[in-house]
Order: structure tokens, then sequence, then C-alpha cells
């Protein structure tokens, strides 16, 4: 009985996953994308974090999922206290992994973070790492990016998903990894569909006016600080709620 259950919510995801995608623009796939082909890292504190995950899934309802690399999991060390004031008291859980690509959080999502829970938002944001670690086109990031989405829409059909646009990279306004992830925006704003899907470009709250990234908001110009985490919070906040659909 458990086999045909399988074979049957299989049958459901990819015809679920073959409508989504036909309503999206279509990036060309292959085999040999590796950004799209989950993949775990093989690090050990890796595999140890997904389990924990996957471990306080399973401990109860999850209203708001956070997916995403360090800058994600940054939540949970520069941004605490600003995650404690947003977030502590709306049963939200933090998946994001430090040095993730498209790959790992795909793998991740098809290796137990998403069962058996049915939040009412997933905020995303993943994709500088595909940029510097295996320098990825942008084609192929959006590529890995869109298949995310493809996994949550079919695996948690009534979560709202709200897409971020890759944050700003590099100190100046033509950094070579920071154009590149511009280039992926700009493919991503495609994707949302004002339903199910939602883009919201943060980037802008973190620059000043020659749109240098502030070392008072990301000293590496990568990782917000305290005060970036703020910013990040405040900018979502409205859309968080309606998305949530709190009074």
């Amino acid at each position: 009985m458990r086999v045909h259950s399988l074979r049957f919510h299989t049958v459901i995801a990819l015809a679920l996953g073959a409508a989504f995608l036909s309503v999206w623009p279509q990036i060309a796939w292959t085999d040999h994308i590796k950004a799209a082909m989950p993949a775990p890292q093989a690090a050990s504190w890796w595999s140890t974090r997904h389990a924990r995950a996957v471990a306080r899934i399973q401990q109860g309802p999850v209203d708001l999922l956070f997916i995403g690399d360090s800058i994600t999991q940054g939540w949970e060390e520069d941004g605490r206290r600003v995650w404690d004031t947003f977030y502590g008291h709306r049963r939200a859980v933090n998946l994001g992994f430090n040095s993730d690509q498209t790959d790992n959080v795909l793998w991740r999502l098809q290796h137990g973070e998403l069962d058996g829970i049915a939040p009412k938002l997933t905020v995303l944001m993943i994709g500088t790492n595909n940029t510097t670690m295996r320098e990825d086109p942008p084609d192929h990031t959006a590529a890995g990016i869109q298949a995310i989405l493809t996994t949550l829409r079919t695996r948690l059909p009534q979560t709202k998903i709200l897409l971020l646009a890759v944050f700003p990279r590099g100190a100046a306004a033509d950094d070579p990894n920071r154009l590149v992830n511009q280039a992926v925006n700009e493919r991503l704003r495609a994707f949302a569909d004002q339903r199910h899907v939602f883009f919201l470009d943060l980037g802008p709250r973190f620059l000043d006016k020659t749109g240098r990234l502030s070392e008072e908001v990301m000293p590496d110009a990568l990782h917000p600080n305290e005060r970036g985490y703020r910013l990040w919070a405040e900018g979502m906040e409205d859309l968080v709620k309606k998305l949530m659909e709190e009074s």
C-alpha cells in the first residue's frame, strides 16, 4: 500500500511541476547544468546540520521558512536579536546553510526538510555561491532556482513563496560578482506569478547613492551585520504580514 501511495504522490508531483514550469519562462535545461541537479555538500558539519533541520521540522508546526546559504544562516548569529524580534513569535525555521549553492538546497529539500509541514510562507534567497564557487553563468543559477521553486510548489502547494533577489556583493557597483548576481536577478523577476511566487529586490536598501555597499551594513561586502539584518527584516515586513495573512 505504501508503494502505491508513493507512486501516486510522485505522479502528482511531476504533473504539478510540469504545470508550474509551463507558465514560467523556460531556461535551456540540460542534464549538464549542475545548478539544477540535487547534490549534498561533502562536509560532515553540513550533514549534521541537515539532520538537525529535519529533526526540527518533525517537532511541530512551521508557519515561516527561510531557505538559503550563509547569509540566511547568519540569522542565527549577527541577526539573532533581529530574528527574535521579527520572527520569534511566528513559528519560523531557518534552513540557511553556509556555502550552499542551488544544487545543495535542492538536495536538502528532497531529503526531509519539507516533510510533514505546511508553512504559510517560505522566504528564499540563494545563488551568490553559484556565482563565485563554481562560477555558474546567470542562466544556470536561474535554472537551479527555478528547480527549487518547482520543488517547493509541488511539495508545499499551499505555501506562498517570497523569492528575494540575490543581495549585492562586492563593495563597488561595478564589482564583477555583483554584476553577475544582477544578471541572475533580472531572470528571477519572471518567475513571480503574483499568486504563489512573489519577487522582492531589497538590494537598494543596502547601498549608498553611488551604489557602494557600505561596511556599516555588510563589513565583508557579502554578509550583513546586525544593522544589515534589521534593514532586511524591515524591508520585507509589510509583505511578510500580507502573505502570511496576519491581521
